[in-house]
């Protein structure tokens, strides 16, 4: 296991190497692989494990009784999912979690960090627990972000709306987005031949020229 990286992530910085080395052993933290499109968590199980990104990358969505798909978001190489319903496995999970791509993924059980007084917990687990109250927060932001995306009536001010906070996130004008065509409709809760028509029009007006899932934004466009 590539002890740099992970101490690289949101979930293990601060941590030292023998504080990794025991914080895996006590999590109960495990390995596996998955292919493109495999299942990893299904809407009403219950779980007490999450899971990080070691490769490739996973989707979050949610699939109602007649089939329509809503994507929630992305979770990219170094992220975690379901830490929140493994903190709470009585809670059945309420999403779908898929593999975007061929992923590997570290698997991580909770369950002692239910337990114990404050001041008997290592600190490898103290911190542990501060670093996941701020990957909560984290995505709270997120789910904020994406009702912020959907909350405009029109096509383009939602697209305009995501890719903005785009360049916002990554300092660049031009920068790759996480979704195919078909995610992207479903994450701005839009048909996908509509998204589709919208982007060529943008194009067109010179607000925007992209290749598949690689963009670039203009501020000399007409909006």
């Amino acid at each position: 296991m590539d002890f740099d990286f992970l101490l690289q992530t949101r979930l293990f910085h601060g941590l030292t190497a023998p504080a990794l080395s025991a914080a895996l052993a006590g999590l109960q933290a495990s390995e596996k692989v998955y292919a493109k499109g495999a299942r990893i968590f299904s809407a009403g199980e219950a779980t007490n494990r999450f899971a990080l990104v070691l490769s490739g990358s996973v989707t979050v969505e949610s699939n109602d009784f007649w089939g329509n798909r809503t994507i929630l978001g992305n979770i990219d190489r170094g992220q975690v999912f379901a830490e929140t319903f493994a903190l709470l496995p009585e809670e059945p999970l309420l999403v779908d979690v898929n593999a975007n791509e061929d992923c590997h993924l570290l698997f991580i059980t909770v369950d002692v960090l239910l337990s114990g007084e404050d001041g008997e917990r290592p600190s490898w687990m103290r911190k542990l627990s501060s670093n996941l109250l701020s990957i909560s927060l984290h995505k709270n932001l997120m789910l904020s972000r994406r009702s912020f995306h959907t909350a405009p009536r029109s096509i383009r001010a939602r697209v305009m709306s995501y890719l903005n906070t785009l360049c916002l996130q990554t300092g660049s004008d031009t920068f790759t987005i996480p979704f195919d065509r078909q995610q992207l409709a479903d994450y701005l809760n839009l048909e996908r031949s509509a998204l589709s028509k919208e982007l060529g029009k943008m194009q067109r007006d010179g607000l925007i020229a992209f290749k598949k899932n690689r963009f670039t934004i203009h501020s000399d466009g007409e909006a």
